[in-house]
């Protein structure tokens, strides 16, 4: 028997039905749940923010040498033979003395950026226009403008520039808190110099820690060199963030970009307008990530902070009472979730401001008042210096592989400290730990030690089944130790 099938879903469901009826088969009908998506439409957002997007052009003067005898100029003749582009079939002559000729300026290089403001600021990276003698700003309709350098933020790498021009289509700033993973967002830049270039991808993750002071947002976005200072821009027409970094091996797109967010890039716009610079906090700290060994060992339970490794002399944190060795969990009330959390925080804020400090410390959390000084220079930390002599390890002190000797005042002087023991030699459970000679020990079990006596009393009632935790010394940083004596 044949049917005659008709080309709808749901006439093809009934005549396989009918057919199982007849043959004497059951025949399963699957249900459809599947939701028909459309792919997303730029169009619209290409014509609105497209004119707020700059190409952005730079020269730098440099000094021009004769024609014969350049540094380099015959290498660049022969690349351009093996390229096959005409060069000038001249005989070889001898080398003429090199003659000054009056600065030029070079083109230096080829960037975006976006306009802020209808009366002529322009957002971009400060790598962009770093160097820079000139800076040549060109609008989507063509208008040509030279423009100034309000200021330019290296760590941020952020920059302001004016042109002067009024009326122009400023873009819209999106809430960075809004955007989430896997949404749609879009560029435009001028990659290789290729103006009013569109490309689309998805947020491929937030808070991406590649530097000290900004969280960068990733992207599948296709960005190349050109792109450098361009908008990111989300379904809205906001912008999101500043193409700023790519992830590549060959210098091309590899699936992998980094965006400043908005609403740091803001704060840093802020600044550069008011002041010409960005003025950032420091209290004078040096620290690493806290392990999940190291956090179950001092009974923080949670690999969580940073870990205060040294404290610079006279600085904000040592007048505050932070010590090597502490945990900062929280800063003016906001948890630090890792190390890189605590740089940033500390940064945004406004130098002279009185802010607590929570750090974790030997069992016990404590609230501690410091003064967020200016951020400035760092400043190198005295290194430890070991003594000559090498004590007769005691039994106790043994069991854990170490042999340790008291501090001497002029040591303990040179480095900043009150107390601790001396590392005369470390071998078996200590030396796999990371001890080494020369390390000063500063507490061990969550307990301070001043001496050795201390020091042997705390290893004499520890349950060698179980981990010591030790905090030591090592030349101008401070870290922790995870001794296990029983293996």
């Amino acid at each position: 028997m044949k049917f005659n099938i008709p080309g709808t879903l749901c006439s093809l469901t009934l005549a396989a039905s009918l057919a199982g009826v007849v043959t004497g088969l059951v025949v399963p009908v699957q249900p459809s749940y599947a939701q028909t998506r459309t792919l997303p439409d730029f169009t619209d957002l290409v014509e609105q923010v497209g004119p707020s997007v700059v190409n952005i052009r730079t020269t730098e003067r440099v000094v021009q040498q004769g024609a014969q005898g350049a540094p380099g100029e015959e290498e660049m003749l022969d690349f351009f033979r093996r390229f096959g582009i005409p060069v000038p079939n001249t005989p070889r002559q001898a080398p003429r003395p090199n003659r000054p000729q009056p600065d030029e300026e070079q083109p230096k290089g080829v960037g975006s950026g976006f306009i802020l403001s209808s009366d002529g600021l322009i957002m971009t990276n400060a790598h962009v226009v770093d160097g820079a003698e000139e800076v040549l700003v060109t609008l989507t309709d063509k208008r040509e403008f030279k423009a100034k350098i309000i200021g330019a933020d290296k760590r941020s790498d952020v920059a302001v520039v004016k042109i002067e021009a009024t009326g122009l289509p400023a873009v819209k700033i999106g809430d960075v808190g809004r955007l989430r993973v896997g949404e749609w967002v879009m560029a435009i830049g001028s990659p290789f110099g290729l103006e009013n270039t569109v490309t689309a991808g998805i947020v491929s993750a937030k808070q991406r820690d590649t530097g000290d002071y900004l969280p960068f947002i990733q992207t599948d976005v296709a960005i190349n060199p050109g792109n450098s200072g361009g908008p990111l821009i989300n379904m809205r027409g906001e912008v999101v963030g500043i193409n700023s970094q790519i992830y590549s091996r060959s210098g091309g797109f590899m699936g992998i970009s980094f965006a400043i967010p908005m609403d740091e890039a803001v704060r840093v716009s802020d600044q550069l307008r008011i002041n010409g610079k960005v003025s950032r906090g420091r209290i004078g700290v040096q620290i690493d990530q806290v392990s999940k060994e190291v956090a179950e060992s001092i009974g923080l339970g949670k690999p969580v902070g940073a870990m205060v490794r040294s404290v610079e002399t006279d600085s904000p944190a040592e007048k505050a009472g932070i010590e090597a060795g502490d945990i900062i969990v929280k800063f003016d009330g906001k948890s630090i979730e890792k190390s890189s959390d605590l740089p940033r925080i500390v940064g945004g804020t406004k130098p002279g401001s009185k802010s607590v400090v929570t750090v974790f410390r030997r069992g016990a959390t404590k609230d501690l008042n410091v003064v967020v000084a200016e951020i400035e220079a760092e400043r190198p930390v005295a290194k430890a210096t070991p003594r000559d002599e090498k004590p007769k390890a005691s039994a106790v002190v043994q069991a854990f592989g170490l042999a340790v000797a008291d501090l001497s005042d002029a040591q303990k002087k040179d480095l900043g400290i009150k107390g601790g023991v001396l590392v005369a030699s470390a071998s078996d459970a200590a030396a796999r730990a990371g001890l080494s000679e020369g390390d000063v020990i500063l507490s061990a079990a969550n307990m301070q030690v001043a001496n050795v006596k201390d020091f042997e009393a705390v290893l004499s009632k520890w349950d060698k089944s179980k981990p010591l935790s030790v905090l030591f010394r090592r030349g101008e940083w401070t870290q922790f130790a995870v001794i296990r004596a029983g293996k």
